[in-house]
């Protein structure tokens, strides 16, 4: 394989996975790791990856993926990942369902339960969940994110203020590989603060894509959730992150 080709298959590689070691992407073209590393340092220099000691992820950006792109990516990814979350809550448990296109998998795969009560500021979860007639369901007041129905502001960090439930089910746009949970929206990053701080289990839905991920708004550290649902084993030290602080790991 020429190099401009082998650099072109780099970095479809992280772009589908969102984070890719040095020793898979040796595996994978079978060539020796000084070929490797000086391929991704000239990436890095192009600006089509981002380099990381260990591997390559993404390059950096400010902006989101479009929200109806973001629901088509990964999709069986995140049903798994929203099946095993369901199997964790009980009948008659109460939670908080966030803004994301994984937590709106979660939603989902509720639909069988009985008896939840859930509090969400997404739109698209109350549409969803308003056809269970046993389900209690309260929507956050807010101003509307109109592009995916996200609901955010300081009345929606009020409101969720007022409740202490069960479970809070999370997205994330971004896990560094030094365990920081990202976003792009500060408010929206105020929110999931919100949601954790009063959840008594707090349960974190990623799909591999997101590890290596970057996202200019930090929300926190690892140590803020109980529960990490993913498909893929995350990267080594975002494993060792995981052990310290003793998170949950599902993998899905």
């Amino acid at each position: 394989m020429k190099q401009t080709q082998r650099h072109d298959a780099i970095v479809e590689l992280v772009q589908s996975q969102g984070y890719v070691s040095t020793e898979t992407l040796v595996e994978h073209f079978a060539v020796s790791p000084q070929t490797i590393r000086r391929d991704l340092n000239e990436l890095a220099q192009q600006n089509r990856i981002q380099r990381h000691h260990g591997g390559a992820a993404p390059p950096s950006s400010s902006v989101n993926t479009a929200y109806h792109d973001r629901k088509m990516m990964y999709s069986e990814q995140k049903q798994r990942i929203a099946q095993q979350v369901a199997s964790h809550i009980p009948e008659g448990a109460t939670l908080f369902i966030d803004i994301g296109t994984t937590p709106e998998a979660v939603a989902y795969a509720l639909m069988q339960h009985k008896n939840l009560r859930i509090v969400t500021n997404n739109l698209n979860v109350a549409t969803l969940l308003s056809a269970k007639e046993d389900f209690r369901l309260i929507l956050a007041g807010g101003e509307v994110r109109t592009r995916d129905g996200g609901i955010m502001g300081e009345a929606t960090l009020d409101f969720i203020s007022q409740f202490r439930l069960d479970y809070g089910i999370l997205g994330i746009s971004g896990i560094d590989l030094d365990g920081s949970l990202l976003e792009f929206d500060y408010h929206e990053a105020r929110t999931k603060r919100a949601i954790i701080e009063n959840s008594r289990c707090v349960m974190l839905v990623a799909d591999h894509s997101k590890f290596g991920r970057n996202a200019m708004v930090n929300l926190g550290k690892m140590d803020l959730i109980d529960y990490l649902f993913t498909d893929q084993q995350p990267p080594a030290n975002v494993m060792k992150i995981i052990q310290q602080h003793k998170v949950q790991l599902e993998l899905c």
